[in-house]
């Protein structure tokens, strides 16, 4: 059994940054953040493919940074120079297949095998 629990969101003005962090139990192939704000679609922010190698969506790229504790099976998120546009609730994300991160993240579409309870990020001044 996998359970993932986020921590980390709050409440920033714009400009401003958090860390998220994701504690990891169990045995996982593929991790990743994903939100969703009130009425969007979900949207992938960052994975690592199976090079372990970071993949970012758009709306991540040069602001947010994926990083992993393998040694405490802790997951994280920094995100900078956050704006309004990145209120949303905040997932963390895992699942079996060590391809199916990045191909959610790229393609939009699927399911992942574990979601944790999400983090609320709210960006105003």
């Amino acid at each position: 059994q996998v359970t993932l629990v986020e921590s980390g969101g709050g409440s920033v003005q714009p400009g401003g940054s958090l860390r998220l962090s994701c504690v990891i139990s169990g045995l996982t192939q593929c991790v990743g953040w994903f939100r969703q704000a009130p009425g969007k679609e979900r949207e992938g922010l960052a994975t690592f493919d199976n090079g372990e190698n970071p993949v970012y969506g758009d709306s991540a790229k040069g602001r947010f940074t994926i990083s992993r504790d393998n040694a405490k099976n802790i997951l994280y998120l920094q995100m900078n120079n956050l704006s309004p546009e990145d209120t949303a609730m905040y997932y963390c994300v895992a699942h079996s297949n060590p391809f199916h991160c990045t191909h959610v993240l790229v393609t939009g579409r699927g399911e992942f095998d574990y979601m944790g309870r999400g983090t609320q990020v709210t960006v105003s001044s």
